[in-house]
């Protein structure tokens, strides 16, 4: 499981940071890269990557903006040239399905796999399946405006072979059994329990991705215990009343509620283009007195999320 950046500037493109854009790449667990916003030039971005258009199966729209926004028909169009005939699904506010519809249709782009919707509600679960649940909360933005929290389901453990072969317990279709966790009875007449072979369960990650918001409570609910939180960062601590009055988050308010949350690790993104060189270097030491494991992120990083016990 990885994140890359792919933007993380705010409001419009500039030369360091192009608009907001996040992949988190699945390709272990489900063979899947689910996109979080689809910013201006998304897609030449991913041209600088390994990433694939047709494995993007879910795009998650935190709010409607354009600098979140504007990518998107392009990135559909492109993927129906580049192999995709999957179906994808398009998480965001009401309206996205209309601007996604009228944007194909004016340019009569057609796509070649079928496109799905799901509009957001103020808050729920919109996924729970086999491997992640993700869920949903509405945070306080000028316009409606979301938070995601991504939640991989425990692994289970792994079958102890050493142990079955130091037992006596030849290799065989009853591994299947034991593995299960079953009760079997060996040739020999040994019976045996299967829970007995299995490792300790490897539990999930949690990702947690903060669209534009000022703060509010759903935020630190969402970010409980996160492995990553990924939250904007649009402004620092000497402006904060400019961020609240533009509805946005300084560095400072991210680094609370990691801190709050418990969170393991703070990824600042939405940057500013008014800070380059020492100035970014600023927001993320100020972040750092808080919360000692922030980083400024910046285009085109990669981010490894380790399992729990593992170093990244």
């Amino acid at each position: 499981m990885e994140l890359e950046f792919l933007g993380t500037g705010a409001g419009v493109p500039a030369r360091q940071r192009n608009v907001t854009s996040v992949a988190l790449k699945l390709l272990d667990e489900r063979n899947e890269v689910w996109l979080f916003d689809v910013g201006e030039a998304t897609q030449h971005q991913i041209l600088k990557t390994t990433l694939k258009p047709r494995k993007v199966k879910k795009i998650f729209l935190t709010h409607l903006h354009g600098d979140h926004l504007f990518g998107l028909p392009g990135f559909l169009s492109s993927r129906s040239f580049q192999g995709g005939d999957e179906p994808l699904t398009i998480y965001g506010p009401k309206g996205t399905e209309e601007y996604v519809r009228t944007s194909l249709k004016i340019s009569e782009s057609h796509l070649t796999y079928p496109l799905n919707f799901v509009v957001l509600p103020e808050e729920g679960v919109l996924i729970d399946d086999a491997t992640f649940r993700v869920e949903c909360a509405k945070l306080d933005h000028r316009i409606a405006s979301y938070g995601f929290r991504i939640v991989e389901k425990d692994h289970p453990g792994e079958l102890q072979v050493e142990k079955l072969h130091a037992d006596g317990v030849p290799a065989g279709p009853v591994y299947a059994k034991i593995k299960k966790g079953e009760v079997v009875t060996l040739a020999d007449g040994r019976q045996i329990d299967g829970k007995d072979y299995i490792g300790h369960a490897q539990k999930g990650r949690i990702v947690t991705i903060i669209g534009d918001t000022r703060q509010c409570p759903p935020i630190e609910r969402l970010a409980a215990n996160a492995d990553v939180l990924v939250h904007e960062g649009t402004f620092g601590k000497q402006e904060q009343k400019i961020a609240r009055q533009y509805f946005h988050s300084t560095n400072i308010n991210a680094a609370k509620v990691a801190k709050a949350a418990h969170v393991k690790r703070l990824l600042l993104t939405h940057i500013s283009a008014r800070y380059l060189g020492q100035a970014v270097r600023d927001l993320q030491n100020d972040a750092r007195d808080i919360f000692k494991n922030t980083k400024v992120v910046s285009d085109l990083d990669i981010y490894d999320i380790p399992f729990h016990g593992r170093k990244e």
